[in-house]
């Protein structure tokens, strides 16, 4: 298993969304809340993630073709650099959203709906190392965690 990329996960689907709400909470005295957590996780497990791939995806594509798919050849290489230059687009929108708050809820839905659909591609392809075991759980509890969030900012967004 690639350590790096075990520790981008826990980094940024774990420690920052709990790190900058437990942040804002003491130094902004935000009420600790589902709507506070989500908007870091948000920004950190749906945008910064999906950022970091896809800047990782676009530099390498040889590292998520031949480590997590298993992809043999070069023919793959384009495919994985275009879902790249995807991935950083939703990445930004998550990113961005940590500071346009009206921007959250189309996050969560687009970056949870891009988790949901990897997750779901990685089940049907049957995980056979342990990098793409750790994409497939991490993927769909990212989703879980985003659809949560899209619920949370749905009903603490006013409509």
């Amino acid at each position: 298993m690639s350590k790096p990329y075990l520790l981008s996960i826990l980094l940024t689907a774990v420690v920052i969304p709990i790190g900058g709400a437990e942040v804002e909470h003491f130094m902004y005295a935000a009420p600790w809340s589902a709507l506070l957590f989500s908007k870091w996780f948000i920004f950190s497990a749906g945008g910064l993630r999906l950022l970091v791939a896809g800047i990782k995806q676009v530099m390498d594509p040889a590292f998520t073709a031949q480590r997590i798919f298993h992809f043999e050849g070069t023919e793959s290489l384009p495919v994985v650099r275009e879902l790249g230059f995807a991935n950083c687009c939703m990445g930004s929108l998550g990113v961005v959203s940590l500071f346009a708050p009206q921007w959250r809820v189309a996050a969560a839905f687009t970056c949870g709906l891009y988790f949901t659909f990897a997750a779901l591609g990685h089940i049907a392809k049957k995980p056979v190392g342990p990098n793409e075991r750790l994409a497939l759980w991490s993927d769909l509890l990212i989703a879980a965690g985003l659809v949560a969030s899209f619920v949370v900012q749905c009903q603490g967004s006013p409509g």
